[in-house]
Parts: structure tokens; C-alpha cells; sequence
């Protein structure tokens, strides 16, 4: 599995990002440092990340908890499938979210994909077998890889706030859809998780009203 960047190398790839698209200036001067949000891989980073969606992350620890508890420590596909959907409910999971558990240890199991080696294939053939599964929509892939995976050249172009960041950068009047801004992200390559991060960190300070927006659309 490709390392995350470390602080040194994202300040790097930030000074490239603004000389590649001068848009980014303003989300550059006003976001601190950060580091690469970096999550669990593998079977259990997946099965895990579904698991938080659409929830608190209040409650997506406790649900998290119980279920590690439930399998005793042991999430692995084989234990998750040897656990009826009902006891995964138990568990606090919602019927579909155990039920996309099930589809993605099956999909481990059953040869459709390789956590272990997931590494081996580029992002897009990453992404191609990974949405193949039941439950696991584009936006989980490529953040899947870029969280858990530690690659560097992802961008989830279908995320809201990613859409919202680049409307201010760019001053537009109208959010851009999913597939406008994988285009739009083009111009950050190879630093496109870089640029997902750096604009997750602006939309999340202008949000908590730490920075202001001066002279861009509201």
C-alpha cells in the first residue's frame, strides 16, 4: 500500500497547486497545515467506511464499536459472512448497510477483488472493481483509496462540499456537477488528493466561520 504523504511532501504538492491553477490561492493562504487523513485499509477500512455513512460520528463510533465487539475483534470477510444479517443489525447496522457487509466480504472471498494486492491495480481499474460491488458507489472508491489506500492522485468529484469549495475558488455562480468537477480537477494532477484535502480544509473553516469569503458568490 503507496504511503501517505507526510507534512513536508503536502506542503510541496500545495506549492505546486497553486502554481498549476492560481485559483487555489485563496484556499492555500487561508488553510493551515494538515496531514493526510489517513483510515484503516483493506477489508475492514471498506466495511467500515460504509458503516459511517449518512451518520454522526458520534454514532458511527458507537455502531463501530458494537461491531467489533460483536465479531470479537475479528472483522475479517469470513467472520462477517459467518454472522447472520440479523445479528448485524444487532449490532446497530441498518438492514442494508449489513447486507452491503455481506457483499463485500463475498467479493473478497469469492475472487472479485483483492484487498491485499489492491495496490497492484491503477486508481481506475482500483475504482472499476471496487464499484462493481453491491453498496459501493464511485464517491466510497475513490475515497476508499485515497483514505485507506494512501493514494495521491484521487479526487471525488461527486462530494458536495468539493463542488461547493470549487465554486468559491473559481467565483462562480453555480456549483458544478460530479462529472464538472472531475474535469474541473484535472489541471491538479498527480496532487488531486492533495487538492481534495486542501479544499475539504477551506470548506470546513469557512463553514465554522474561522475564515471569510471576501468578494466570491455566497
Amino acid at each position: 500500500m503507496p504511503l501517505p504523504l507526510n507534512p513536508v511532501q503536502i506542503a510541496a504538492a500545495r506549492e505546486a497547486l497553486v502554481i498549476l491553477d492560481p485559483a487555489l490561492v485563496p484556499a492555500h493562504v487561508q488553510t493551515p497545515a494538515f496531514d493526510w487523513r489517513l483510515r484503516r485499509g483493506g477489508f475492514e477500512g471498506l466495511f467500515h467506511m460504509i458503516v459511517d455513512q449518512q451518520v454522526s460520528v458520534a454514532s458511527a463510533a458507537a455502531i463501530w464499536a458494537r461491531v467489533e465487539t460483536g465479531l470479537a475483534g475479528e472483522v475479517t470477510p469470513e467472520r462477517v459472512l459467518a454472522t447472520d444479517i440479523d445479528v448485524l443489525r444487532g449490532f446497530g447496522l441498518s438492514i442494508q448497510k449489513a447486507t452491503y457487509g455481506h457483499e463485500i466480504a463475498l467479493a473478497q472471498v469469492e475472487g472479485r477483488i483483492d484487498f491485499n494486492h489492491l495496490e497492484r491495480l491503477s486508481d481506475e481499474e482500483a475504482i472499476a472493481r471496487l464499484v462493481a460491488i453491491k453498496g459501493v458507489g464511485k464517491w466510497t472508491a475513490e475515497t476508499f483509496l485515497m483514505f485507506c489506500e494512501g493514494r495521491q492522485d484521487v479526487f471525488p468529484g461527486g462530494d458536495i462540499a468539493l463542488q461547493e469549495a470549487i465554486r468559491w475558488a473559481d467565483g462562480a455562480t453555480l456549483r458544478p456537477t460530479g462529472k464538472q468537477a472531475w474535469a474541473r480537477a484535472e489541471i491538479w494532477s498527480p496532487h488531486r488528493s492533495v487538492a481534495a484535502h486542501l479544499l475539504w480544509g477551506w470548506y470546513g473553516a469557512v463553514k465554522r466561520g474561522e475564515v471569510a469569503l471576501e468578494d466570491r458568490p455566497a
